[in-house]
């Protein structure tokens, strides 16, 4: 059954929203067992990941399903199942293909890669460690290249919950990890496996598997007709082939600012990347959660409009999205810096203040990022939509070198890990603003007309009405050095989000935003449902 954009997007969300939470819990397990007292092993495995995920980002990721799914729309909106088929076997075989070859040399070149380029400033056993771990980790891109596909397929026509459980999954794989694995694997009274945190890695892959396998159950009903076999001569094979690239290497670009963050902060002492790494993750939950949700829920349709070639539609479409986006996320961000202490608890509170302090520093940096890498999403996929995957390619390369050149020069200057927050702050902003700009200037400015711009500052206004309650609530409800319990933490922060947010929707609600209105009519509906 095909999801409408709404269902689709409700489904995504809560699915990442349960992933993220999943993610929460498996890092604050982590962080509990390893970060206050094993920063060094804790250090390395962080930093065992940077490889394999870049190879991943580079050859399949995000690349696939924006370069894919319009050309296998279109070969289905024109009833050519068979060629659809071919294109999507084609494509499966070659990326495992790639992959598997790709997986067996990060095997190879293990330490090479881990002892000069991505954390130079581990200590010797961290490094060794950092190795291991890695070429155990180093079969993670084939195993997602081919769920990556699988669920590319299901995406295309609307078939959502499998691609979105997918990630849950996964994490699940490192929970169990980190509880059943860490303690060494017996069977019959044979040890198979001594355990520590490479059980953790153990857990990755198992969870890639898990992974694998639900992928590979969305496909029942879907009447995919596989072949082991590459069909060069399918035309639609050929287009995405020619749009893959770009899109790739802006990835792969993208990840080469990880690949530089970990090398920086691995100099920065003991538990310096973790924390980084963390400050990361809990940024990202809140733009996979908008930013990514939205567009993706929405890219479909944007494809079939301009497909149709009803650029109207198209126009009216992206705005709705974009203005959806920006609606959710300037408040989300805002409450995310005021109450970065509370947040950072959640997956840190391990009675080691200089860690939490340190990971909430750098989220109060990454704040911006929130917004602007949820607003990058669609963004970008307005170009997608044009099967334009070189102009946000050519963006990202001046995005990246200049995030790269300050995370540089702040760690140059003795700014330490919050450097390269606020270097990946600035980076995203300037990329946003460049990509919005070019995709109105191709429309003829009747993409983002007088009225989104006046939409959007009055959302600036409500997000600074919400910023002065976020900051008092704060004030009146402080966070305690002795909140050791999520028990205590999660509710205050529950209480400030909500009474914040609260702000936000009446304010919006008063400055005429309609983005507000189907909230208030959807709580009016439950609270005088009866009335009459």
């Amino acid at each position: 059954m095909k999801l409408s954009v709404k269902s689709a997007a409700i489904v995504l969300a809560s699915s990442t929203f349960i992933s993220a939470l999943l993610g929460l819990f498996r890092d604050r397990l982590l962080n509990s067992y390893y970060l206050g007292t094993y920063p060094t092993g804790i250090d390395a495995y962080t930093a065992a990941f940077t490889i394999p995920d870049f190879m991943f980002f580079i050859l399949t990721s995000g690349a696939l399903a924006v370069s894919f799914i319009p050309v296998f729309n279109q070969r289905l909106a024109t009833g050519n199942k068979k060629s659809a088929w071919e294109m999507s076997a084609s494509l499966l075989n070659l990326l495992a293909l790639l992959t598997l070859v790709t997986s067996v040399l990060i095997m190879i070149f293990a330490e090479p890669l881990i002892r000069y380029v991505v954390s130079p400033g581990l200590d010797e056993s961290g490094m060794v460690l950092a190795i291991n771990m890695t070429r155990v980790i180093a079969i993670n891109p084939f195993l997602f290249s081919i769920a990556t596909v699988l669920t590319s397929m299901q995406q295309a026509v609307g078939r959502f919950v499998f691609y979105a459980i997918a990630p849950t999954i996964y994490n699940i794989g490192i929970i169990i990890g980190i509880t059943c694995f860490t303690g060494g694997i017996n069977i019959f009274g044979v040890q198979l496996f001594e355990g520590g945190i490479m059980g953790v890695a153990l857990g990755v892959i198992l969870g890639a598997i898990m992974q694998l396998i639900v992928a590979l159950i969305g496909l029942f009903g879907l009447g995919f007709d596989y072949c082991f076999k590459i069909y060069w001569r399918n035309q639609g094979f050929r287009t995405i082939l020619r749009l893959l690239p770009p899109r790739s290497l802006d990835q792969g670009i993208d990840y080469i600012n990880a690949i530089v963050s970990t090398n920086l902060s691995s100099r920065m002492g003991a538990g310096a990347v973790r924390s980084f790494d963390q400050a990361t993750t809990l940024h990202t939950v809140p733009v996979n959660l908008i930013g990514v949700a939205i567009s993706t829920a929405f890219f479909p349709k944007l494809t079939d409009e301009l497909g149709s070639g009803d650029k109207v539609k198209f126009n009216d479409t992206f705005r709705q999205a974009l203005r959806t986006i920006i609606w959710i996320a300037l408040p989300v961000s805002i409450i995310a810096f005021f109450g970065r202490g509370y947040v950072t608890s959640f997956i840190s509170n391990i009675g080691n203040n200089d860690s939490n302090g340190t990971i909430s520093s750098i989220l109060g940096m990454l704040c911006i990022a929130i917004f602007a890498k949820s607003v990058f999403h669609i963004a970008s996929r307005g170009f997608y939509a044009y099967q334009d995957t070189k102009t946000p390619f050519y963006i990202s390369i001046f995005a990246i070198g200049l995030t790269i050149i300050l995370a540089v020069w702040f760690y140059l200057l003795g700014w330490g890990v919050d450097g390269l927050g606020l270097a990946q702050s600035i980076g995203a902003v300037i990329e946003i603003v460049v990509l919005l700009y070019i995709l109105n200037h191709r429309s003829h400015r009747q993409l983002l007309d007088k009225a989104f711009w006046k939409a959007t500052f009055r959302m600036g206004i409500a997000t600074l009405i919400t910023g002065c309650v976020a900051f008092s609530m704060t004030k009146f409800i402080p966070l305690m050095a002795t909140d050791n319990s999520l028990v205590i933490t999660i509710p205050k922060f529950l209480l400030i989000a909500s009474i914040s947010a609260a702000a936000y929707l009446v304010a919006s609600y008063f400055l005429d935003l309609n983005e507000a209105k189907p909230v208030f009519t959807y709580i009016k509906k439950i609270l005088f449902r009866n009335a009459k």
